[in-house]
């Protein structure tokens, strides 16, 4: 049972056990309302035989101070099991999804946007959080309490208690054949409001962009055109909840009609009595009051579960996994007929094999799309290959858990990634243990010292949003650094110094050469003054190794490399 809770609702096994209590808590606060019902029965039976003596009036004191107790007792633990649970629980989803999202192949990224996995983490979340702190175990609470009430009058009178339980299957009936229509509708919404967060997003990033071509106001108008469609698609959601809900507790309204009927068919014939009838109406009308709330539920738990599908879409997704033990000898990357394409079908690498031995740079040049990039992701495990094998130091890399195998790794990408804070801490993500000198003595070798000095509180100076404040090359430097700092025994070098100028590419790659001296290097690069330098060159082009050798080497024997040092070189006299 605790197995199909934890599937049905996306829940951690405490949080599958949390819900089985707060049913339990809301069945047992449930019937806590029916008990001065009862008192209130024997009451009127006293009333009515002649008055409440003294030792009577004891007992309906004790009895309302009991009820009193009873209920609070009954409403306190039902609220430490339903809210309070609820909120840890949320936060332990919210963990796991992103530990989850922390072991996904990067694969998974290519089919979704930020938008939309924010809107997983975030807006799922809290709508779960507030089915199960309201919703689930009011519902599990009404339907168990009820069940049990409606059994206990059958014990008194059959025919009231028919007359009083007939509506409820109808009324759930209707609820439940309602499934499919709000699920369409709420999958809609959803959506529709993950659309409209991507374009939010996507007009902020490119608000540059849009203002320099003037298409800033049309972006606008398609952006309240989605505006619109979400509250269109929200109105229509509600709606067409309503329209089953309202026709449910309609039905439940019949309910106090027939007890009222058929009580008063059963008195006049002398089949009841006044205080059996009056006890039927009173619980009639306390019976009904949970279950209007209960069918809202009810309709609401329908609606989740797109947000349910959502998240279990992550969560049951395959992780990259392994051993956690390094086995490798040496750090050699070798290529050994790799085959790869994304999810979408796109092949990406036919037949690729070649070998990046340590203490040498390996370059990767080709023309656009030859697989330059992929290649460097796959050596660092961020995808999975779908044929041949891929080691270092003749260890299988598809074995190794990759967070272990990253820490081999110095990785300086093309599109750097910067943190709201200062330019010490985005260079110690390199090595969180690394002291202000070494972090400082990083940011020395990768040429950061120039603009960090120019700022107010140098390195200490915060550098805005994705590094904002500062230029591309500045960006890119700091990047840089981080690899100097993390001082790893692999290199991978994608286009490190495509933002830098000729003065700081030259002091770059100066200090590069010291950092990589014994370790294994790998440099996608289309400047052909950084490839001229490197040990080997492997060209790619249509998935496949076209050429590889020695610069020299494939400037006389290769076709693809002399003819790409060619085109640079004409470029490089174009002018204006």
């Amino acid at each position: 049972m605790i197995q199909k809770l934890q599937r049905r609702f996306a829940l951690s096994r405490q949080g599958a056990v949390d819900l089985i209590k707060g049913c339990i808590a809301c069945v047992v606060q449930d019937i806590s309302f029916m008990f001065p019902v009862g008192l209130l029965y024997f009451l009127v039976i006293d009333m009515m035989n002649g008055g409440v003596t003294g030792s009577r009036v004891v007992f309906y004191v004790a009895g309302t101070l009991v009820c009193l107790c009873f209920i609070f007792i009954a409403t306190w633990f039902q609220y430490n099991a339903t809210y309070l649970a609820t909120y840890v629980e949320s936060g332990v989803r919210r963990i796991s999804l992103a530990e989850q999202l922390r072991k996904i192949p990067l694969s998974f990224f290519g089919k979704k946007d930020l938008a939309d996995l924010t809107n997983s983490i975030m807006s799922d979340c809290a709508t779960l959080e507030t089915a199960f702190s309201h919703y689930v175990p009011a519902l599990a609470g009404s339907l168990i309490s009820t069940a049990l009430i409606g059994l206990s009058l059958f014990a008194y009178d059959w025919r009231m208690a028919l007359a009083a339980v007939w509506v409820l299957p109808i009324a759930f009936t209707i609820t439940f054949f309602s499934a499919r229509i709000q699920e369409y509708f709420n999958r809609k919404s959803v959506e529709a409001n993950v659309d409209l967060e991507n374009g939010v997003q996507e007009c902020i990033e490119s608000l540059q962009d849009l203002k320099a071509n003037n298409a800033e106001k049309r972006y606008l108008e398609g952006l309240d055109k989605k505006i619109d469609y979400v509250e269109k698609r929200h109105i229509i959601t509600e709606l067409g909840t309503a329209i089953f809900v309202v026709s449910s507790t309609l039905i439940l309204k019949f309910g106090i009609a027939t007890v009222a009927l058929v009580g008063s068919v059963l008195l006049v014939r002398g089949e009841i009595d006044i205080p059996l009838f009056f006890m039927f109406l009173l619980v009639a009308s306390r019976l009904y009051t949970p279950l209007e709330g209960a069918l809202q539920n009810l309709a609401a738990i329908i609606s989740t579960r797109t947000n349910i599908e959502r998240m279990n879409e992550i969560l049951d997704h395959p992780i990259q996994t392994g051993s956690r033990q390094l086995t490798n000898e040496g750090y050699d990357i070798v290529f050994d007929h790799v085959a790869f394409s994304y999810n979408t079908g796109e092949t990406v690498l036919k037949d690729v094999s070649f070998t990046a031995k340590q203490g040498e740079v390996t370059a990767l040049v080709g023309p656009s799309g030859g697989g330059k990039t992929t290649v460097s992701r796959l050596a660092a495990r961020f995808w999975d290959i779908n044929r041949g094998k891929i080691t270092v130091g003749g260890m299988d890399i598809s074995k190794i858990e990759p967070e272990a195998l990253l820490s081999l790794y110095s990785i300086v990408f093309q599109d750097v990634t910067l943190f709201n804070n200062t330019i010490m801490e985005n260079i110690r993500i390199g090595r969180k243990n690394a002291t202000d000198e070494e972090v400082i003595e990083a940011a020395r070798l990768a040429n950061c010292e120039e603009f960090a000095a120019k700022l107010p509180n140098g390195y200490n100076s915060m550098i805005g949003e994705n590094g904002c404040e500062l230029s591309g090359g500045e960006r890119q430097r700091i990047s840089i650094a981080r690899a100097f700092l993390k001082n790893a025994p692999i290199i991978l070098l994608d286009e490190a110094t495509s933002s830098l100028d000729v003065e700081n590419e030259t002091l770059i790659q100066t200090a590069l050469s010291r950092l990589i001296k014994d370790k294994t290097v790998l440099v996608i690069a289309h400047r052909m003054r950084t490839v001229s330098g490197a040990d080997k060159v492997v060209v790619l082009a249509d998935g496949v190794v076209a050429e590889q050798g020695e610069p020299k080497e494939l400037m006389n024997t290769g076709k693809i490399y002399p003819h790409i040092v060619k085109l640079q070189t004409i470029s490089k006299d174009w002018g204006i």
